[in-house]
């Protein structure tokens, strides 16, 4: 078998949008590919309406947190994606990294809860595929 492919999903503060594309690739290709999250400027807590609907859809699982971006820079990652314009300005070079993308998504934070909904829609109809495609030989 082969070893699973490792993501990393970069974003800002890493509390909303790459921690819902984390649990949600993880749950469904997660049979091909381990992804992580981490923020540029990592916020320490994770979004508490993107929790409960990560919850909700059967994705969450404990382990996801709030990480600095230290933590995971010596990682060598096949793909890391930014998912916010402000993280892929200020995304530092990751040495161990065969190919980073920019798939950005508007943050739903501080919004209604429909859109953090429409956020979770959208990663998996737009950034879910090239993952896939990318990474997952399918």
């Amino acid at each position: 078998m082969n070893q699973k492919k490792e993501v990393l999903i970069l974003c800002t503060g890493n509390s909303c949008r790459s921690i819902m594309a984390e649990a949600l690739i993880n749950a469904k290709l997660g049979d091909c590919v381990h992804v992580q999250s981490s923020g540029v400027k990592a916020s320490g807590e994770v979004n508490p309406h993107a929790k409960a609907l990560l919850e909700k859809k059967g994705y969450w699982n404990d382990k996801y947190h709030s990480k600095v971006i230290q933590s995971v820079l010596d990682t060598p990652f096949d793909l890391v994606v930014t998912v916010c314009d402000a993280a892929k300005e200020s995304c530092p070079v990751f040495p161990n990294a065969l190919k980073s993308i920019h798939v950005g998504f508007e943050d739903p934070s501080g919004k209604a809860e429909q859109e953090y909904e429409k956020t979770l829609d959208l990663i998996e109809k737009e950034l879910l595929p090239i993952i896939k495609k990318e990474l997952c030989n399918e």
